[in-house]
């Protein structure tokens, strides 16, 4: 069984930084793309970003290109979101995905972690 668990969530004020951090475990010898969504109160579960198991590839959703960065761990299949210039929009709770490629995290991933909340206050 593959579990995915979240860290690193928090509050910080407008324009502040967080890192979030994901590691999967489990039963499995695979090399996993990881990627992050977000559910803000209200709204539906949306595509942060994906990087590849190799550590290439990163793709980004159009509102956080620029501030955001998603890179790979030393370790296998872990996976880190860093958070820049955060705005109050970017309130949410951030889920982290793993499946075989970024497309089909992108797309459906197979695997998710619980969740972590990040509140911006303005």
């Amino acid at each position: 069984q593959v579990q995915l668990v979240e860290s690193g969530g928090g509050l910080v004020q407008a324009g502040g930084s967080l890192r979030l951090s994901c590691v999967v475990s489990g039963r499995t010898t695979r090399y996993y793309a990881m990627g992050w969504f977000r559910q803000a109160p209200g709204k539906e579960r949306e595509f942060v970003a994906a990087v590849s198991w190799a550590g290439g590839n990163a793709v980004y959703t159009d509102s956080v290109k620029g501030r955001f960065t998603i890179s790979r761990g030393d370790a296998a299949n872990t996976a880190s979101l860093q958070l820049n210039s955060l705005k109050p929009e970017d309130t949410a709770v951030y889920y982290c995905a793993a499946d075989l490629t970024t497309r089909q995290i992108m797309e459906a991933p197979s695997y998710w972690g619980l969740g972590t909340q990040v509140t911006v206050s303005s």
